[in-house]
């Protein structure tokens, strides 16, 4: 199951801000895609002032087994645009799958 991992940095004083948004547009998401799951992640710690954060995104199970698709990836990515103004640089996505089992 395909599962996607986003990482920035976002500007300093611009947290509570940041935070609304990336909230709204989870939710958007989560209306638009039923079976999405989303969290937002901060490090723990700041690094000159600068806070990195992660959005998660994965779906329940599908009888595809396929995850977020390449399409609701894109979709992701162009909703996420609005964020820029709170964002310190790009945006990463990685993607994950679950490790198959050795016999």
């Amino acid at each position: 199951m395909r599962e996607l991992f986003v990482y920035y940095r976002v500007r300093a004083g611009k947290e509570t801000s940041a935070r609304h948004a990336v909230s709204a547009l989870q939710m958007r998401l989560r209306r638009q895609f039923p079976q999405l799951n989303t969290r937002l992640l901060c490090r723990s710690e700041a690094f000159g002032g600068v806070q990195t954060w992660m959005e998660t995104y994965a779906m329940d199970a599908r009888p595809d087994g396929a995850g977020i698709t390449v399409e609701i990836e894109q979709e992701i990515e162009a909703q996420a645009r609005a964020l820029a103004q709170y964002i310190a640089g790009a945006r990463h996505t990685e993607v994950f799958v679950p490790c198959v089992a050795s016999p």
